[in-house]
């Protein structure tokens, strides 16, 4: 295997260091033996914090409280725009990203903490704004179950947005609080062609198996949309409408779409996975993620950022419209429910109940 070779279940190709890092360090092939191993193993350390709920004021994203019981994310999804974040822990926004995780086992704790504050103001939370509540170190360490077990008992509206088919587990969850108003689920849906997927995602479930998973969300009355989300010029594009059909055959509610997003070293990084997996097309993938950005990889203009624009992202919004009208599938799932909210009781009010 030569310096920087993809790795069998592994996003990344590299690991490009932090851009806060005093110095870096360069694999050399010498012909012998390779200095770093074909495969890595996952690592997981555990970080304290102060608070848990992060809050935004972004105008195009509909939420404004998010939670994340981890850092960093084991399904290794190359286009990952929450890779950079990596670099402020001073690891690389690449491989470590998705090797050296960072578990939050006190967050259900601080949650019910933070909702018990007589400040607190409650609105939707949302789980897997950043990274993946369902990745695959979540069976063992069951911070998300905790934190909906929290949110459960506060009747407080959570959202959920995975590309994992471990949400069935809490489904016991998940179907009491969407029948009060308060839960519903995005499951990402980048591609259908698994072996594309394989490379893209590779610790993700299969496509086939998420859209089983929207099923049986469905099944349980927990409403769902299918994101679509990236969509990659070039590479994934054209089967925006046959995802749409997908997700209307399996009971989806809705269906939304975020066009690739490649913020900091998620640039760099692409763009040597499609010299390593597609060195035919990834200029011209290049090319028309550019020509969605006026010119630029990266917009991070409100109101583009998510959808691009000029005419290559004016013809995906037109083709995703038709396709919605076509399968009947609403563009938004209906709101939840806030004023349900019982903040949670603290440990010297217990002594009197």
């Amino acid at each position: 295997m030569k310096p920087g070779g993809p790795r069998h279940g592994r996003g990344a190709v590299s690991n490009e260091a932090s851009r806060f890092s005093a110095t870096t360090q360069e694999a050399v092939d010498d012909g012998w033996f390779p200095e770093e191993p074909s495969t890595l193993a996952t690592q997981v350390s555990v970080e304290t914090s102060r608070s848990v709920i992060a809050r935004n004021q972004s105008p195009d994203i509909p939420f404004d409280q998010s939670l994340n019981p981890y850092r960093g994310c084991e399904h290794g999804c190359i286009y990952c725009y929450a890779r950079p974040s990596h670099a402020y822990l001073g690891l690389s926004p690449g491989l470590d990203f998705e090797t050296r995780l960072f578990a939050k086992p006190d967050a259900p704790q601080l949650l019910e903490k933070e909702l018990a504050h007589p400040k607190y103001r409650c609105s939707p939370i949302a789980l897997g704004a950043n990274t993946d509540p369902y990745q695959p170190i979540e069976r063992e360490w069951r911070i998300t179950r905790q934190v909906l077990e929290v949110l459960q008992r506060a009747r407080h509206p959570v959202t959920i947005t995975t590309k994992s088919a471990l949400i069935e587990r809490d489904l016991d969850i998940l179907s009491e609080m969407a029948a009060a108003g308060l839960a519903n689920v995005q499951v990402s849906i980048t591609t259908l062609d698994k072996a594309l997927a394989l490379k893209l995602e590779p610790r993700a479930s299969a496509p086939h198996r998420r859209l089983l998973a929207v099923a049986r969300l469905a099944a349980a009355g927990v409403p769902v949309k299918v994101m679509i989300a990236p969509v990659i010029p070039w590479l994934t594009d054209s089967e925006m409408e046959r995802i749409v059909e997908k997700a209307a055959e399996h009971a989806a509610a809705s269906a939304g779409y975020i066009l690739l997003r490649l913020p900091r070293e998620v640039e760099s990084l692409f763009a040597e996975w499609l010299d390593a997996h597609y060195p035919l097309k990834g200029a011209h993938t290049l090319s028309l993620v550019a020509l969605a950005h006026g010119g630029k990889i990266y917009d991070s203009g409100f109101g583009r950022r998510q959808v691009g624009s000029g005419e290559y992202a004016g013809l995906l919004a037109r083709r995703f419209l038709h396709a919605l009208k076509r399968h009947g599938l609403a563009a938004e799932l209906p709101a939840l429910d806030a004023g349900a909210f019982r903040a949670p009781e603290g440990k010297q009010l217990d002594l009197f109940r």
